[in-house]
């Protein structure tokens, strides 16, 4: 028997839950960038419509906020047929998946986030489902213990992860079609700012569009997020409008300047440059000056510093680039050993 039991939504996050819904893509074509992974979804869509077959299982593996539940969410819509939807974190048991095996339905989609996350015995019993759509339910104990194989409906398991690394070598394999999703340009965050301005019945001119954009890290998720509180801010403080006075004004009040970064990025910058003077330093002291868990610089401050190339690491530790002192405004360290200098003193 399986027991739901339904938390409470507060008013804050069904307000974000109904924002994400009506701003995502509902078909392939309504889809902004990644013009590739949809190029080759829409060829496997088509033919699976002409076979009269279900899609093939599908690994979507990328950073967060580019787009993967939004691809799951719309094949089901391509296809005519229905979604489940569950994360790694929520199995914990074969006992825990066997419900959303057997509320399949033919070439429905099962859509499970996080999938690295899943414990070894869950994706293992899920190797018979994903081949050969069969589980084998052990019934009893000892020698009485026999062993029942349940046929299941073909279905899609459609998996989303961060971290593609962290999943098993077997389980990768039983994915026919392994998409990677890259960050958008800024061209493209653009346009997608625009389109869900529009959604939101919220005017933008296009040079407001392209601040959002450029200051939205390359992720739509992002954009998206700066784009409510500049619409917030527009309604509050002007005439509902966004133009650039207004997006610059509101990204500068929410302490996220020109490049993307955020208040806590920049202590990041600031300690790594002032107090260890551009480094070589470890994350472990860093994240003990700053007073914030490794997990947290590392999972969530890092990567951006490093694909813009504001940090880098090295053998013994993290090192600011020239960009990072320029950015805060200071000279890089002389070869005398000399610290940072003002760079406009």
């Amino acid at each position: 028997m399986v027991r739901q039991v339904m938390v409470p939504a507060t008013a804050e996050d069904n307000d974000d839950k109904r924002r994400d819904a009506a701003l995502r893509p509902r078909f392939l074509r309504e889809v902004i960038g990644q013009k590739a992974v949809v190029k080759r979804l829409e060829i496997v869509v088509n033919a699976c419509k002409k076979n009269q077959e279900p899609l093939s299982h599908i690994l979507f593996d990328g950073p967060p906020g580019l787009g993967k539940t939004t691809f799951a969410t719309v094949l089901p819509n391509e296809l005519g047929t229905t979604i489940q939807m569950t994360s790694g974190p929520a199995l914990s048991k074969p006992a825990d998946v066997l419900p959303f095996l057997t509320n399949a339905t033919e070439g429905s989609i099962l859509f499970i986030d996080e999938i690295h996350r899943l414990p070894r015995w869950v994706e293992e019993f899920l190797y018979s489902a994903m081949e050969d759509f069969r589980v084998d339910i052990v019934l009893g104990e000892g020698i009485n213990a026999r062993t029942i194989s349940m046929p299941l409906k073909r279905f899609t398991l459609i998996g989303a992860t961060t971290r593609s690394g962290m999943l098993t070598g077997p389980m990768r394999d039983r994915f026919k079609m392994h998409e990677h999703l890259d960050f958008y340009s800024v061209d493209e965050l653009a346009e997608i700012v625009s389109v869900n301005a529009r959604k939101l019945q919220t005017p933008i001119t296009p040079e407001a569009a392209v601040e959002i954009a450029r200051r939205s890290r390359g992720t739509p998720r992002v954009a998206n997020s700066r784009l409510w509180w500049t619409r917030s801010y527009a309604i509050s403080e002007a005439n509902g409008s966004i133009t650039l006075p207004i997006v610059q004004a509101a990204l500068q009040m929410s302490e996220v300047d020109s490049a993307g970064l955020d208040k806590q990025d920049r202590r990041y910058l600031e300690t790594l440059v002032k107090v260890f003077d551009g480094g070589p330093t470890g994350v472990e002291a860093l994240a003990a000056t700053l007073n914030l868990a490794v997990d947290t610089l590392s999972d969530e401050v890092e990567p951006y510093l490093l694909r813009e190339q504001f940090i880098v690491r090295s053998p013994r530790g993290r090192l600011a680039t020239a960009r990072a002192y320029q950015h805060l405004g200071l000279h890089p360290p002389t070869a005398s050993g000399d610290g940072p200098r003002l760079l406009f003193e």
